[in-house]
């Protein structure tokens, strides 16, 4: 029996995958479409940005500043995600620079400690994105601009996931299954779509441009992608998207 392309039940089998919110899903449906379901994971980062951004809305509407707001937002977006795109931004960094070899590399990403290399990547990953959270969410409506962040910045996976080989026969990015690249094209169209009227053309094309370059060095250090690889594709591109919305947005002030 052919599958839609689209199905209701992709949303939440795409939240069920990269956060920690409890939503009910039918399991064997879930499995069956888990590739075909990644044209949602930009609605799903939109749904988890959303979230984030009331509680920095909360502490504003309470007088607290900026900087409170930023921390706040990234507090939830931490908690209601597991940190795992946090985890694939250090494990990523633990392999791709702490091995010599591909083997080597993906051993060391599969590892569960963290090492010096995953810690420094943490922590700037936190530390930039606090920073530029605090420089622009007052001159706006933090709900809308996590919410586009969220969508952007996870509308790269699914084409990552289409276009790169899998580098490991294991892990989260082999269990779901490459996508076909209709799919992923559609996920990010819905990215720019949720994105480019909030953040405008520059941050969106900044964003496109560091998941090319980032998928460029994983074609190098490890020959492909890994789950890893995705999560820490979400990290850059959201960072780099905000260092281009904050750039624009002080002209325009």
């Amino acid at each position: 029996m052919t599958q839609p392309f689209f199905h209701w039940q992709d949303l939440p089998a795409a939240m069920g995958l990269m956060s920690r919110i409890p939503v009910r899903v039918d399991t064997e449906r879930a499995t069956s479409r888990s590739a075909r379901a990644t044209w949602a994971y930009p609605l799903a980062g939109a749904i988890l940005g959303a979230v984030a951004g009331t509680v920095a809305w909360g502490l504003g509407s309470l007088g607290l500043p900026p900087m409170i707001q930023a921390i706040g937002a990234l507090t939830t977006s931490v908690i209601i995600t597991g940190a795992m795109h946090e985890d694939g931004l250090a494990d990523s960094a633990d392999g791709l620079w702490g091995g010599w070899t591909t083997e080597r590399r993906l051993e060391i990403m599969k590892d569960s400690r963290t090492g010096a290399y995953g810690v420094i990547a943490i922590a700037l990953s936190l530390i930039w994105r606090t920073a530029l959270l605090s420089i622009v969410i007052g001159a706006s409506n933090p709900i809308l601009l996590l919410a586009a962040l969220g969508a952007l910045s996870r509308s790269t996976m699914a084409p990552l996931m289409a276009f790169l080989p899998n580098a490991r026969k294991s892990g989260l990015s082999s269990a779901v299954g490459a996508p076909s690249r209709l799919t992923a094209i559609a996920s990010a169209a819905l990215g720019l779509v949720i994105a480019w009227p909030i953040l405008g053309p520059i941050p969106c094309l900044i964003a496109g441009l560091t998941a090319l370059f980032w998928a460029a060095i994983a074609i190098k250090k490890i020959g492909g992608q890994t789950g890893d690889i995705l999560g820490a594709s979400q990290q850059l591109t959201e960072i780099t998207a905000l260092i281009a919305f904050a750039a624009t947005s002080s002209l325009s002030w």
